[in-house]
């Protein structure tokens, strides 16, 4: 979607979370008040991915002064742990998702659950040039809540995918499989207790932790989670200079150490001598080598790296150049509803890169790396590109793969998006086989062991982009792979 003449662009990984970010900029807010609505319609529309109980990230450039900055509002680990609240007792439960090619193990139950940053996340990105009062950009939100959103193909098959935690518990149950069965295409979720949780943020400036809402979370986590009042009330969203790097005629603002899917990106991009096929899979096994080695920069990286399989992601731009990318996740969800609020804490600590000794191995007191890279683009031009996606370990490819095309070859924003995409892993190749058949037989003998994608899947990531040109005109693209949906504002 494209415009000259426009008050701003929003992509989004949902139809209702990119238009909560439309209505705001038709209505006169700026990027970061559409960001932040587009964030909370997230956790109604998106409830698999997006989440009060999860975290993230965020890439904010402020058009009056140029400044960027990257606002880290990712889970953190208690600050103690709690071992009679370890396996069996009910703070940790095991159960099995299939995730189309294998089905895999996770842990959810209460002691799974990391500090949750998005409260704050939300409170330091309405500090860092919100124009709007949270009530006012919650308002959308809030009433999707109480009204029920209509369950789209690509939410009902996370639920599926993830039915063993949705279904997990009775408040669970009573949300997602209201008659027994699972909301199909078509259902409305109803879910007004988030409505109650926006109308505390906005009544206590983006925090909820001396009202009911976090009194609700201590009170799930009393008999065997691991947060007490001090994680709640000490946690803070930390502030972060990018990751700056130079790509063709642009700089890439990356986010920094100790995120993992920055130095990654930069790492693939530098290496990366053109966006033809072979050589971004080159690039790839460089990067994936140096990583399992630590060599260079990639040995910067805290050993404690997740792989969020709960993700989704907001790019803002507005007219007046300001700009924001937000990337959320909540784990998989640790399949406890806090009630009667509506939503699940993360499983961060469930992921079995934190606890690759057991659940009880995890660093106190410590913000957890992750591969989420929410990324500001700014050409010579004046031309500006907000980016990000989810996809656990493929962010750091997708991611790559979309800005070296945009930056090195200034590929149309669509054409970078939707281009056939690649995943290396060691020695193992993932492919989109839409390169044409010399590209496959290349890229298939380089990499004996191989599989073949037959159409775009969501493995791949989704990138969810917007971009302003130097004439002014806005364009969107949201990623086919994850029900992208992008909307320029007239």
């Amino acid at each position: 979607m494209t415009s000259s003449r426009a008050r701003g662009v929003v992509a989004a990984g949902h139809p209702g979370t990119a238009e909560a970010g439309a209505a705001v900029l038709r209505s006169g807010g700026n990027a970061i008040d559409a960001a932040v609505a587009a964030m909370a319609m997230a956790c109604v529309c998106e409830p698999v991915l997006a989440s009060p109980g999860g975290g993230g990230f965020a890439m904010v450039r402020t058009a009056a002064t140029g400044e960027l900055s990257l606002i880290d509002f990712f889970p953190h680990t208690p600050k103690r742990r709690h071992h009679s609240r370890l396996n069996g007792d009910g703070g940790v439960r095991e159960i099995l998702t299939d995730f189309g090619t294998a089905l895999q193990a996770f842990l959810i139950g209460p002691a799974t659950t990391a500090t949750p940053g998005f409260a704050a996340g939300i409170a330091a990105l309405q500090r860092t040039g919100a124009s709007w009062s949270l009530a006012d950009i919650f308002e959308q939100a809030r009433a999707a809540a109480l009204a029920g959103v209509a369950v789209t193909e690509f939410q009902n098959r996370l639920f599926h995918v993830v039915a063993p935690i949705l279904t997990s518990t009775d408040s669970a149950r009573r949300l997602f499989a209201p008659t027994g069965a699972l909301l199909e295409p078509g259902d409305t979720l109803h879910n007004p207790g988030l409505a109650e949780v926006f109308d505390a943020l906005a009544a206590e400036d983006g925090s909820w932790i001396d009202g009911p809402v976090g009194k609700a979370v201590l009170d799930h986590q009393r008999d065997h989670g691991h947060l007490r009042d001090d994680d709640l009330t000490d946690y803070r969203a930390e502030i972060r200079e990018p990751l700056s790097i130079t790509a063709g005629d642009a700089t890439v603002h990356l986010n920094p150490l100790p995120a993992a899917g920055g130095v990654l990106i930069a790492h693939s991009l530098h290496h990366m001598a053109s966006t033809e096929a072979g050589d971004i899979a080159r690039a790839f096994r460089l990067t994936a080598g140096a990583r399992s080695e630590a060599k260079g920069d990639v040995a910067a990286l805290s050993p404690v790296t997740l792989r969020q399989k709960g993700t989704t992601h907001v790019s803002v731009i507005d007219a007046e150049g300001n700009a924001c990318a937000v990337t959320v996740s909540n784990g998989e969800g640790n399949g406890d509803l806090i009630e009667p609020y509506g939503f699940m804490l993360n499983n961060i600590l469930g992921e079995e890169d934190v606890n690759p000794a057991g659940t009880d191995a995890w660093p106190p007191d410590t913000r957890l790396s992750s591969m989420m890279c929410p990324t500001i683009i700014e050409h010579d031009d004046g031309s500006l590109v907000a980016l990000g996606s989810g996809g656990s370990n493929r962010i750091r490819t997708a991611m790559a793969q979309v800005i070296g095309r945009r930056c090195l070859d200034r590929a149309e924003l669509h054409e970078a998006v939707y281009a056939p995409r690649l995943h290396v892993e060691g020695e193992h190749l993932d492919f989109e086989d839409f390169f044409g058949p010399e590209v496959a037989a290349e890229l298939t003998d380089v990499f004996p062991d191989h599989l073949a994608w037959p159409e775009r899947n969501m493995f791949y990531g989704g990138v969810h982009a917007a971009a302003l040109n130097a004439d002014g005109g806005f364009v969107g693209a949201g990623d086919p792979r994850r029900a992208g949906h992008a909307i320029v504002v007239e």
